[in-house]
């Protein structure tokens, strides 16, 4: 068991590497990955299963605790980042496939990654974690209602299908962990540590697939996706940053808000894309994660260095007060 925590940890750590390194085969060598496409479902479900197994009954406490930071965040989320979406489909003028991948990407809830980012970028993971919970339940409702309403102009959507997709894959699995959780405490508690490898891999495998069914067109429109999915995710950071910050929020509240509007949870768009929009339209989902694990590294590098350096300012403004308090 050792070394599958050792293993588990090494994968989890350089994740983004392996994320990219399957991509960049699925893309050249399509049939290697081409199989995992049909498994995409249940490899979505897996992950979830396994975030539902890390949850507690208790952790729901802070939902209800700090409503006012949770609400925030949840809003921000499902404000910021569709609009966002939506903005930069209709600017760089995507094909309907392509727009509403993108749009589907926005109006996803947190993706889990945020959660692990946040506590890097030394922010309130408590918060960060208390949001993912909150939109992931909010989901089935609130993710087929903006995409019908901001999508449907390009696409044609059956709201009752997607709510049932993700009952079926987010809500499901993670209702089961928590069930498991609950009742076999310790024996979880023993597996809980090997979960990232099984995520990692399936979410590996996830863009191995969408990757490879899709090659052909990521190769005529790869740059241009890449450039909107890029600017969807930094400047989700970015707003979320300024919106936490505009309502007077702690430097590390910020932070999660920031973190968790920017990091979508990516594998539940691409899953919803392939089984209710077609290959093409999975494509923005599969790239957002590829690099919103590279920006969100990178992010909670640089969030974690600014913290830093605002403690080392407040403790040398602390010792100057002090130190003219003394003199008088």
């Amino acid at each position: 068991m050792n070394s599958l925590e050792k293993l588990s940890g090494f994968v989890s750590k350089y994740m983004a590497v392996f994320v990219i390194a399957v991509a960049a085969i699925a893309l050249f060598e399509p049939a290697s990955f081409k199989w995992s496409a049909s498994y995409i479902t249940i490899l979505l479900g897996v992950v979830m299963f396994g975030m539902g197994m890390t949850l507690k009954l208790s952790d729901f406490k802070l939902v209800f605790q700090r409503p006012k930071d949770v609400f925030v965040g949840a809003l921000a989320q499902f404000t910021i980042m569709p609009f966002l979406a939506w903005l930069l489909a209709t600017a760089f003028g995507l094909p309907a496939d392509l727009a509403a991948g993108v749009i589907l990407v926005g109006t996803c809830p947190g993706g889990t990654s945020s959660n692990v980012m946040t506590y890097l970028a030394k922010g309130d993971v408590a918060l960060s974690v208390s949001m993912t919970m909150t939109t992931t339940i909010l989901a089935p409702i609130v993710t087929p209602l903006l995409t019908w309403w901001l999508a449907g102009a390009w696409i044609e959507i059956s709201l009752s299908a997607m709510m049932l997709s993700i009952l079926k894959m987010v809500v499901a699995p993670i209702v089961l962990g928590i069930v498991l959780n609950t009742l076999f405490r310790s024996t979880v508690e023993k597996v809980v540590k090997v979960l990232p490898l099984v995520s990692v891999i399936s979410i590996v495998l996830i863009v191995g697939g969408v990757v490879a069914v899709s090659s052909q067109r990521i190769l005529e429109t790869g740059a241009l996706i890449m450039v909107v999915v890029m600017l969807h995710n930094l400047l989700g950071y970015s707003c979320g940053f300024a919106i936490g910050k505009l309502l007077k929020m702690d430097l590390a509240k910020a932070k999660a808000v920031s973190i968790e509007v920017g990091m979508q949870n990516s594998g539940l768009a691409t899953s919803l894309a392939m089984l209710h929009f077609g290959a093409a339209a999975a494509i923005p989902g599969a790239i957002f994660s590829v690099w919103h694990n590279i920006s969100g590294s990178l992010a909670a590098n640089y969030l974690a260095a600014r913290m830093s350096k605002e403690a080392l300012a407040d403790d040398d403004e602390e010792t100057d007060s002090d130190v003219a308090m003394a003199t008088k």
